[in-house]
């Protein structure tokens, strides 16, 4: 049934946000090798080819996908693998829930009401979500081998879960939590908490811990900006919205999206503001007034909650209010309590009428999981193209300045200026202090030649952001391509003040200074490029040119190869040049 339920994943062909940094445009998932596994390991602090944390196995994961027979424009098989992660996820949970509870037929249930749940198809359709289904993957293993570890305490065991462990935070992160839902298992159902459980913990909080760290350094050098800035108070009445946004999303999982709109008032004069603020307090007071019978209710929920804590404070830097990846593993813990519960059900049988009484209850498992399967299959029409997954998106957040603008990026990667800068334009007209959208919008115009509008809109965002380094870099290759070099130094090394790890400002600089005559600083800028960015094929490209220009020809042909190793195209009149001064070709 999760196969039949998700098996449009595997003709569909949508890409969406950060696709292209994961697969389209990531040279070294696109040139699969030991040199790209190694960099994917070795670039701990500051990965050069994604804009975020430290993730070397879902990269490698979707290199091997790309080797096997992957491409930009067929993405069968990286959905295959997708789709397969997926399903060996539903039945991790069935036997976790099975360990736990001992009942395989109420086990089997609620996996299968995960398994084909609707709000699971963005992570499957997602390309970038490879992450989400790795590190669930080891979660889910790291969790069943810990239950089999209190049953038969021995080191193995407990030095597969720290392996496991580390597995899921090569994966992605988020999983940081799970020392602390190995400490509420403790509690409940596995009733063995004590000092000796906590201090099992201790390594993986360290480990833990060392991964927190270098998720926030590999992300410091990004110098994130807010795409709105939120007090306290605005930060905490979102996270309760989120906390009751995803459960209610698990029970009636109509108008499923891409993207979410924020409230346009972030106060309790939003009436899901105010609503989650009161859902939240009675569910509290719900989970206090269970304590009287059981305290799985209240187990589960934290459960829940504390694997959902690493998504639900990064709201400042988050197109989107919400989005259903972020509830794929955290679903775990409200699973153990729909087991639970349904194991009650399933043995509170009168003596005689347990057959009849058990074949009612899965009589509506399966009713409900076949509505699950249809609005799974009619969700995932919408992921089939690009175009076709936007448009279903903006339908539902028709006046979202933030989502134009990601349709806009969508554009400029698929090369259609025009729509994109129309995008551009409607997220300016709904937020005229849309800094990047300016920034965005310039890149298109440069894109099309038109450079005088591009430096204004670039010279817009600045005046918006005047520490924002994109903008004066952008803006310093806009100058250059019109021919003042002079001002196009000027901002790229105004880029370089503010954010010294911006290769592309090097790299734009140089370019600069090579037109000016300058070929010894220009291949400093650009080994500097390259020295911030290894996988920098064009500045490889334009160091080559400046070394034939010096005459360093063994230089130059050295670069030249390294650019084409990483994907670049070295010019037809270089190489015919470079021929005919050395007398030997590439």
């Amino acid at each position: 049934m999760v196969l039949f339920a998700h098996r449009p994943a595997l003709s569909a062909r949508a890409l969406f946000f950060d696709d292209d940094q994961y697969l389209t445009e990531n040279n070294l998932v696109q040139h699969p090798s030991w040199a790209s596994a190694g960099r994917f390991l070795r670039e701990v602090f500051r990965p050069s080819t994604v804009q975020g944390y430290y993730q070397p196995l879902t990269m490698i994961s979707l290199m091997l996908d790309y080797a096997v027979a992957g491409q930009v424009d067929n993405l069968r098989v990286f959905h295959q693998t997708s789709l397969t992660l997926h399903v060996a996820n539903t039945v991790l949970v069935i036997v976790l829930l099975y360990m736990l509870f001992r009942r395989p037929w109420v086990a089997a249930m609620v996996g299968l009401l995960f398994g084909v749940h609707p709000m699971t198809v963005e992570t499957i359709m997602w390309i970038a979500e490879r992450k989400t289904l790795l590190t669930t993957f080891f979660a889910l293993w790291c969790l069943i081998v810990y239950v089999g570890y209190t049953r038969r305490p021995g080191w193995k065991l407990y030095l597969t879960c720290w392996v496991l462990y580390v597995l899921a935070l090569v994966s992605k992160p988020t999983s940081t939590p799970l020392p602390l839902v190995m400490l509420l298992m403790d509690f409940w159902p596995l009733q063995r908490l004590s000092r000796r459980a906590v201090v099992e913990k201790l390594p993986f909080l360290l480990i833990g811990g060392v991964s927190a760290i270098i998720t926030v350094i590999s992300q410091r050098h990004l110098q994130l900006s807010a795409l709105r800035p939120f007090s306290a108070p605005q930060t905490l009445l979102l996270m309760g919205h989120n906390l009751i946004f995803y459960p209610w999303h698990m029970i009636w999982p109509a108008h499923l999206s891409p993207f979410y709109a924020f409230p346009k008032d972030i106060s309790l004069s939003d009436g899901l503001l105010l609503a989650g603020v009161i859902i939240n307090a009675a569910v509290l007071v719900l989970l206090l007034i269970s304590l009287r019978w059981t305290w799985a209710l209240l187990a589960g929920w934290l459960f829940f909650s504390f694997l959902l804590l690493p998504t639900l404070m990064n709201k400042a830097y988050s197109p989107s209010v919400a989005w259903d990846k972020y509830a794929y593993l955290p679903a775990v813990g409200l699973l153990l309590v729909l087991g639970w519960a349904l194991g009650r059900v399933w043995s509170g049988t009168r003596p005689g009428g347990h057959r009849v009484h058990r074949l009612g209850i899965a009589t509506v498992v399966l009713l409900v999981a076949g509505v699950l399967v249809a609005g799974t299959r009619r969700y995932s029409a919408h992921w089939q193209t690009t175009e076709g997954l936007y448009d279903y998106a903006m339908a539902l957040a028709p006046q979202d300045p933030s989502l134009y603008n990601i349709r806009g990026n969508a554009f400029g990667r698929m090369g259609d200026s025009a729509r994109a800068i129309r995008d551009y334009t409607t997220a300016i007209e709904l937020n005229p202090n849309y800094a990047e959208v300016y920034n965005n919008r310039g890149n298109a115009y440069a894109g099309i030649g038109d450079y005088g509008r591009a430096i204004q809109d670039f010279a817009r965002t600045i005046e918006l952001k005047p520490g924002y380094a994109e903008a004066y870099n952008n803006r310093g290759r806009a100058y250059g391509l019109m021919g003042d070099f002079t001002r196009a130094i000027q901002d790229c090394s105004r880029a370089i003040e503010l954010k010294p790890s911006c290769g592309e400002a090097y790299n734009n600089r140089g370019i600069a200074c090579g037109r000016m005559g300058d070929f010894a600083r220009a291949i400093q800028d650009y080994t500097t490029a390259i020295e911030l960015k290894p996988n920098y094929a064009e500045a490889y490209h334009k160091r080559a040119i400046a070394c034939f220009l010096l005459k360093e020809y063994d230089h130059a042909w050295a670069d030249v190869r390294m650019c084409r190793r990483l994907g670049g195209t070295p010019s037809t009149r270089l190489l015919e040049d470079l021929s005919k001064a050395t007398g030997r070709t590439e």
